[in-house]
């Protein structure tokens, strides 16, 4: 494997920002220091960019098996390369849905042979797979996930044996999807009662109500203190969810809590120029969550940032309320959205690092990834904090053919992201296709 050395650049890492040189030999930091006067097959002038831990996504669906023409894992992790994330973790509602042990390893076989990124996979639970929850290896995956709400796949459980029985048994990370089915089936009879089908998109949030997401959560949060389990809860969206979370380090918590990018970039001011494309579960919300959100990011009741990536094709998202599907795809823009919250105020560089990498790491215990260390997997990325760049229909590499940012002109721009010690995309460029690498975890 070639050598690389990258010269000048600004690291951050660990809480610190600090000028350095750093290379890379057989696919890991080999070596980083002020200045290394070493030869290597490649070197990279980094003056001005910065280096960053790779971005590790806990949360995409990328639509693989089954609905290649949404996104394949080939497809969405080409594009999530060319966005700054180096690995990701996908969501088990696919088809067939990734719920048996079975599915689980066919997963990984597909992602073997397609995935630019690093990959690992979720095992989904049912109301009735408790015997394949119990049969996976902690090791194995990246964790088990529950739908506490409606999703694709009838992957829903609702069941209060089902959810316990999960919950005391899962030999590893539980990830919980919460709203509250009953509450927001009777909130869209009453807003099809008064619109039919077409309900105005601004609606969304008023449908997958606040009410319904704190129910689920809640609920989600008492059964892990009562089970002892170790819960992650995703997205969420409201200003009432973040008490039920404990400020501080991840290290050592038991229960933690993830946030995603369109929800602290996105408010519901935006349906009204939007629509559909933002459309998802759960909803975007008020301003004032998203403020609330964006304040527990920056007091660490919730550690992780990550996407929840979900691609539908534009023509999908074309129909009426009830039909348009949940969900917009995002792994391309999602790291410069940060960074544009950065140039805001918003968060600083080194908050964007943790929450997207190093809490990833600690959170899931993978192995020796999610920072920039001597010895690690040199999964890291060049930004230019100073380049604009306004995203295009053009430049778009999901299978879908969209984004939401679309006309948006981000202030930085990914220069270079390099994988497991291979440069995979330079300056707009990607190198050959080579796959990724299935995360490992150190797991007793």
């Amino acid at each position: 494997m070639k050598t690389i050395l990258i010269t000048q650049a600004k690291v951050v890492n660990e809480g610190k920002i600090f000028e350095a040189d750093v290379l890379i030999k057989d696919g890991l930091i080999q070596q980083i220091a002020p200045k290394l006067d070493v030869s290597a097959d490649t070197v990279i002038d980094a003056q001005g960019q910065h280096l960053l831990p790779g971005f590790i996504d806990d949360q995409v669906h990328f639509r693989d098996p089954g609905f290649a023409a949404k996104g394949s894992i080939a497809t969405e992790s080409k594009a999530a390369i060319a966005g700054g994330t180096t690995s990701f973790m996908d969501m088990p509602n696919v088809k067939p849905t990734t719920t048996t042990l079975e599915n689980l390893e066919a997963k990984f076989d597909l992602a073997s042979k397609t995935s630019w990124a690093n990959y690992s996979f979720y095992l989904g639970a049912t109301n009735d797979n408790i015997e394949e929850v119990k049969a996976l290896d902690p090791n194995q995956a990246c964790g088990v996930k529950i739908f506490m709400g409606a999703s694709t796949g009838n992957m829903l459980v609702d069941r209060e044996k089902a959810l316990t029985d999960i919950f005391t048994h899962s030999p590893t990370l539980i990830t919980t999807h919460c709203e509250d089915t009953p509450m927001i089936q009777a909130q869209e009879a009453i807003y099809r009662e008064k619109y039919g089908e077409d309900v105005p998109m601004k609606y969304h949030p008023d449908i997958r109500c606040r009410e319904a997401c704190y129910k689920s959560s809640s609920f989600a949060v008492d059964l892990a203190k009562k089970t002892g389990a170790d819960l992650h809860v995703l997205h969420l969206t409201t200003a009432e969810e973040m008490a039920l979370f404990e400020p501080g380090p991840v290290a050592g918590k038991k229960i933690t809590a993830e946030a995603c990018v369109h929800h602290l970039w996105f408010a519901e001011e935006d349906y009204e120029t939007k629509g559909s494309l933002i459309k998802c579960n759960p909803a975007i919300k008020k301003i004032s969550d998203r403020d609330a959100v964006r304040q527990a990011v920056r007091e660490g009741r919730i550690d992780i940032i990550a996407t929840d990536h979900a691609p539908h094709t534009w023509e999908e998202k074309q129909n009426t309320y009830f039909t348009a599907p949940a969900g917009l795809p995002q792994v391309q823009q999602s790291l410069t959205a940060l960074l544009d919250m950065v140039h805001q105020g918003v968060f600083d560089l080194e908050t964007v690092v943790q929450k997207t990498a190093h809490n990833v790491a600690i959170r899931y215990e993978i192995k020796d990834r999610g920072y920039i260390r001597e010895g690690y997997a040199a999964d890291i990325v060049l930004v230019d904090m100073n380049k604009p760049h306004t995203d295009n229909k053009a430049d778009n590499l999901y299978q879908c053919g969209w984004s939401p940012w679309e006309g948006h002109t981000f202030k930085s721009s990914v220069m270079t992201t390099i994988v497991n010690g291979e440069i995979k995309y330079h300056q707009g460029q990607f190198s050959e296709f080579t796959p990724g690498q299935r995360l490992s975890f150190d797991r007793s």
